[in-house]
């Protein structure tokens, strides 16, 4: 019996020992190269990999397949305001817990820092093509884009500013629509924000609208819908509920194409779908349109 359990005992010492030779020799994560973060961007639709600075310099398209990718609000003004030209407005705005949602002020204190904005939206006046407008924009990656009392409030003021300053509005829109942690108070910036592009109608200003991936939910049945012209970008998700839901709901298969842009445009939803190479053109030359028939007339 005693020689049997010291043959085991030493049986199991040997496989140990075997077991850590081998794991001794595997590579460590050490010894892998790790590849800088943000080096690189992937395509969504065809996995490319490609480098970030290319996809920088080919305004975040895609080089292969021509798929947009979502861009963060100063990128946007980036490459749509002209050089020097963007002064940012609306600043010092903070966003509360009115219903007490646990953690909500944890999470708005982290997008804060991730994206260094004070919320999702970000407006401002600038010129486009020489030709002076303020200019607004949706930033997805602070939460989502989502409208909550905040976002809604600069909305406005986007708006008073373009009436005070008697200049067009362009506003880039992408959102995930209302934001739920506010709930009702999110929903009433819905008519909040339709009422004053109304007052913008009827001050006789321009509003241009572009509906960018995805425009969604709350926004976009409220004042990224009532623009005086509504441009879009390839591709976009557009829409107030999502497709997956409005299937499950009717039970019915969807057309090929639902809720894009394209489609939205064979439907008259839409008057353009502008690839974003031709955007900043597109804009300044409607713009020009605008002031050469006089602005407030």
């Amino acid at each position: 019996m005693r020689r049997d359990r010291l043959k085991q005992a030493f049986e199991e010492r040997r496989r140990f020992r075997e077991a850590l030779r081998t794991y001794r020799d595997k590579p460590t994560p050490e010894k892998t190269p790790d590849v800088p973060e943000g080096l690189y961007e992937k395509c969504d639709e065809c996995k490319r990999t490609f480098v970030a600075k290319d996809m920088t310099k080919n305004l975040f398209v895609c080089p292969e397949c021509g798929n947009h990718f979502r861009i963060r609000a100063i990128d946007r003004i980036a490459i749509t305001a002209d050089n020097d030209t963007f002064v940012e407005k609306g600043l010092g705005y903070i966003t509360l817990n009115p219903l007490f949602q646990d953690a909500y002020e944890q999470k708005i204190a982290e997008y804060k820092d991730k994206t260094k904005l004070d919320e999702a939206f970000v407006y401002g006046y600038a010129e486009i093509g020489g030709h002076p407008c303020v200019l607004g924009v949706l930033d997805s990656y602070f939460m989502m884009g989502s409208m909550g009392s905040v976002v809604g409030e600069k909305v406005v003021k986007s708006v008073e500013y373009a009436m005070v300053k008697n200049l067009p509005l362009v506003l880039f829109i992408a959102s995930g629509g209302a934001r739920m942690q506010e709930g009702i108070y999110s929903l009433m910036q819905m008519p909040k924000t339709s009422g004053a592009i109304h007052k913008l109608n009827e001050q006789g200003l321009l509003y241009i609208s572009v509906l960018t991936h995805p425009t969604t939910g709350g926004v976009s049945a409220s004042f990224a819908s009532l623009g005086d012209i509504i441009l879009a970008e390839p591709g976009a998700l557009i829409g107030f509920a999502g497709p997956r839901v409005i299937k499950q709901t009717i039970k019915q298969e969807l057309p090929e194409g639902f809720q894009t842009a394209e489609f939205l445009l064979e439907k008259g939803m839409v008057d353009k779908v502008v690839h974003r190479h031709d955007m900043k053109p597109a804009l300044t030359k409607l713009l020009r349109m605008h002031s050469a028939g006089g602005e407030g007339s």
